[in-house]
């Protein structure tokens, strides 16, 4: 699949402020972090910046942006829509939340219960965004139990770590937060490597044969190509990358999103504090860069099943 570089900036930039959103809502109920105006002002300002940017994003990809809105309309049978409704309705908890951290410094009675809505919201919002590929059936790398929880997983990695780097800027260190991010890490890493390691070796059961529908004749092969230069659909299905490319792009990922971000972490559990603020932003930005890595090899190793009817020999 061609990696829109729009729908990447979303699902990086939304996954991420719905993963510290998460964190802060769940932190304040827990009483982890002080209940400071300034610093609660800060990191809800980031994540509910990070989330507008993202879904003004998503609508760049679209050939009538100005018509996005009708996709809320289709929210019993699309999970497009859903996100889309999910998304606006965590705005209010959200804001809300930011209210009583940042202005009264208090998340009891009412700002309890939009801290808990709040992380409902974030967390709905976020599998629906994974949902959207996960229902494809004709996208086999897509259509995979995985996928929507390691959307879930790295939104809430990417949060954890930008909460830290917060928390390295404003409180010096927090290590109950630190451990929980290095936990996540390694659960989002493990689930990353099975994934890759199972989409590499499902078989390539379907044929040209599945894709037009002439199965059951025998076997099916192209005799001329279906139009005489390229079209929309071969150069939005069509993408291909080299396996060699892919595997360095793969242990690109990895050691930005995972490794470097882990050993920060780690790192800043016996760090100085003007240290500590050197390895937050490193981890942040490592993790940034590898998300984004991650994000477009999702999308350039998918293989849509209509490539079949172009030529291609299986699927």
């Amino acid at each position: 699949m061609h990696p829109a570089y729009s729908v990447i900036i979303f699902t990086t930039l939304s996954g991420m402020g719905y993963g510290l959103l998460f964190w802060l809502a769940a932190a304040g109920l827990s009483g982890s972090i002080a209940m400071d105006g300034v610093f609660g002002s800060i990191a809800f300002g980031a994540a509910l910046l990070m989330i507008t940017l993202g879904l003004l994003s998503s609508t760049l990809h679209l050939g009538r942006p100005e018509r996005a809105w009708r996709a809320f309309s289709q929210w019993r049978t699309s999970w497009l829509s859903r996100e889309g409704v999910a998304a606006v309705v965590t705005y209010i908890p959200a804001m809300l939340l930011a209210v009583g951290w940042g202005v009264f410094e208090d998340v009891s009675g009412i700002y309890a219960v939009a801290a808990g809505l709040t992380m409902l919201g974030a967390g709905v919002t976020v599998w629906c965004t994974g949902m959207i590929y996960a229902c494809l059936t004709t996208v086999k790398a897509w259509h995979h139990p995985l996928v929507a929880p390691i959307y879930c997983i790295l939104a809430l990695l990417t949060g954890a770590v930008v909460l830290n780097g917060l928390i390295t800027f404003w409180f010096n260190v927090e290590k109950n937060i630190i451990w929980l991010g290095l936990a996540v890490i390694c659960v989002a890493w493990l689930m990353k490597a099975v994934y890759w390691e199972q989409i590499d070796s499902a078989p390539h059961t379907h044929t040209a044969g599945d894709a037009t529908g002439l199965a059951r004749f025998g076997q099916v092969r192209v005799l001329e190509e279906p139009h005489t230069q390229a079209n929309f659909v071969m150069r939005e299905m069509g993408y291909q990358i080299a396996r060699k490319h892919a595997e360095k792009l793969r242990l690109l990922a990895t050691i930005g999103l995972f490794v470097i971000p882990a050993l920060c972490l780690l790192a800043l559990l016996v760090a100085t504090p003007g240290f500590a603020v050197v390895l937050g932003f490193i981890s942040v930005f490592s993790a940034s860069l590898g998300v984004l890595v991650e994000r477009w090899l999702f999308f350039a190793e998918a293989q849509h099943i209509v490539m079949l009817y172009y030529g291609a020999q299986s699927n």
